[in-house]
C-alpha cells in the first residue's frame, strides 16, 4: 500500500491520500481524541503522541498536529497507523456512525435563502476547500448574516479568514443580496 501525503496551506496539517475510499459519504470530523471514540482509524491516529485532530473525506485522511512536535518526527507513525488500519480490515467509523450533509438544518422565513447558501457551498465551496483537506459547512443565517463551520485543515489555518472574507462571503453576496456578512463558528 502507497499512501501520499500532500502540504495543504495549514502548517499544522497534512492531508494523506490512502489510495482508496475512506468514507463512502460525507465527512468525518474529530477535533479531539475524545471525538474519535466511533472509529477505529481515529482512535490510532490520536494513539499518536503529537496528534490533534482528525478529518476523513471521500478519498483522504487530513491529520492535524500539535506546534510543538515536527512533522519529520511523527508523520512515519501516522502513515504507519493508517496503512496498519487498512491492512486490518476494520471499518473506517463504527456502526453507530450516521452520515451527513455537514450542514445544520434551518427551519423558518429564511429557508429559500438557506437552500441558495447550501447549494453554492457544495457546488462551489466544499470541492475546492477539499482538495486542501478540509470541509466548511452551514452553521446558521441570521439578518443577513451567514455562519460557517471550518473542519479539517480550514479549521485554525492562517489563511482562513481570508478564505471566508475574500472568497466565500464574495461569492454568497454576488449570487444572493440577501447575505451581509460570513462569520467562523467554533466547533
Amino acid at each position: 500500500m502507497f499512501i501520499q501525503t500532500e502540504s495543504t496551506p495549514n502548517p499544522a496539517t497534512l492531508k494523506f491520500l490512502p489510495g482508496q475510499e475512506v468514507l463512502d459519504v460525507g465527512t468525518a470530523d474529530f477535533p479531539s481524541a475524545e471525538a474519535a471514540g466511533d472509529s477505529p482509524l481515529a482512535s490510532r491516529l490520536f494513539a499518536v503522541e503529537g496528534v490533534t485532530g482528525a478529518f476523513f473525506g471521500l478519498d483522504f485522511v487530513t491529520v492535524t498536529k500539535a506546534d510543538a512536535v515536527e512533522w519529520d518526527h511523527i508523520k512515519p507513525a501516522i502513515l504507519g497507523a493508517i496503512m496498519e488500519h487498512f491492512m486490518s480490515g476494520e471499518p473506517v467509523m463504527g456502526a453507530s456512525h450516521k452520515p451527513s450533509s455537514g450542514h445544520a438544518e434551518h427551519d423558518g422565513e429564511d429557508g429559500e435563502i438557506v437552500g441558495q447558501i447550501k447549494e453554492l457551498l457544495d457546488t462551489r465551496v466544499r470541492p475546492a476547500v477539499a482538495q486542501d483537506g478540509g470541509d466548511i459547512t452551514f452553521h446558521g443565517f441570521d439578518r443577513g448574516i451567514v455562519y460557517l463551520h471550518m473542519q479539517g485543515a480550514c479549521a485554525g489555518c492562517p489563511s482562513s479568514t481570508l478564505t471566508l472574507k475574500m472568497g466565500i462571503e464574495n461569492l454568497l453576496r454576488h449570487y444572493i443580496p440577501e447575505v451581509l456578512e460570513v462569520r467562523p463558528v467554533a466547533a
